[in-house]
């Protein structure tokens, strides 16, 4: 039986489960300014974006877009459900129920691929590679002891590897210096012949305390960075326990990724702040 009230039951699902798609038709339907039903500016007035803010908006060609992302940026109650509440509030009922179908199903691969990173395939019990032997995972990690705690990092470093180099410079300024912190390296730390997911989101979620994410073009085409990036982000709403730090650290042809946008990023191109660069990265990964 369907439930009535849509977001009881998707509250705790982010708005990260919802993929481009349904993106683009919510888009489609709020968009063009109606003289009789809801806009963006209506369902923006909701989410308690200000008359500046909408304003601003205004000057964009897919207002409904920015919207959203800037809503998932810095709201911790941005879920599927919450919006399809303001879409009620603001009487779009029409808009919950053409794509309620989409978004269900979005919110179902969003949950099957939760699954898939945290549990292994119930239908092969006999391999374990990605079994988890406690809740802990131990036994993923180079320095992990199978009889004692699990090892644990001050941040996780989210790269590709056209841009392996700068992660050797960060290795060497923050691990072997003065502050001695201590990172995860998938490639350095990661035991091999583990379940990928699985393995990354243990260790974003429960070994790291924060995630560096280290911003390039090549960064933008790959999936396992997309993939980390979100699963942190998912974590965090709003980035209101500072977990997710941007760094760039060349110049950059494309577009810097609007999920990111709100958060405070640690810019190595900058010619007149760099001598500060390495002094404010490990400040922040130092944090409590």
């Amino acid at each position: 039986m369907a439930c009535a009230d849509p977001e009881v039951h998707l509250s705790s699902v982010p708005l990260i489960a919802l993929n481009m798609t349904v993106r683009k038709k919510l888009g489609l339907y709020l968009n063009p300014k109606h003289t009789v039903a809801a806009d963006w500016m209506a369902v923006a007035e909701a989410m308690g974006f200000t008359y500046l803010e909408i304003q601003n908006y205004e000057a964009s060609n897919n207002p409904t877009k920015r919207v959203l992302e800037d809503w998932q940026a810095r709201n911790s109650d941005a879920t599927v459900g919450k919006l399809l509440s303001i879409l009620r509030e603001v009487e779009r009922e029409d808009i919950v129920e053409d794509l309620r179908p989409l978004i269900d199903e979005d919110v179902r691969k969003y949950y099957e691929n939760l699954k898939k990173s945290s549990e292994p395939p119930l239908q092969v019990p006999e391999v374990d590679s990605c079994v988890p032997r406690t809740p802990e995972r131990f036994g993923i990690t180079v320095d992990d002891d199978p009889d004692g705690a699990p090892e644990l990092f001050d941040a996780f470093i989210c790269y590709c590897q056209s841009d392996f180099k700068f992660v050797h410079e960060m290795i060497r300024e923050l691990e072997q210096t003065d502050y001695k912190l201590k990172l995860c390296v998938f490639d350095r730390d990661v035991l091999p012949g583990s379940c990928v997911w699985t393995i990354t989101s243990e260790l974003i979620e429960r070994r790291c305390k924060r995630m560096v994410v280290v911003i390039s073009d090549e960064y933008l085409d790959s999936d396992a960075c997309d993939f980390q990036t979100k699963f942190a982000l998912s974590l965090c709403p709003g980035a209101r326990s500072k977990r997710l730090i941007p760094v760039i650290y060349k110049p950059m042809k494309k577009p810097f990724p609007s999920i990111l946008r709100f958060l405070t990023v640690c810019d190595y191109t900058r010619p007149c702040t760099q001598a500060w660069f390495w002094v404010r990265l490990a400040k922040a990964l130092s944090l409590p």
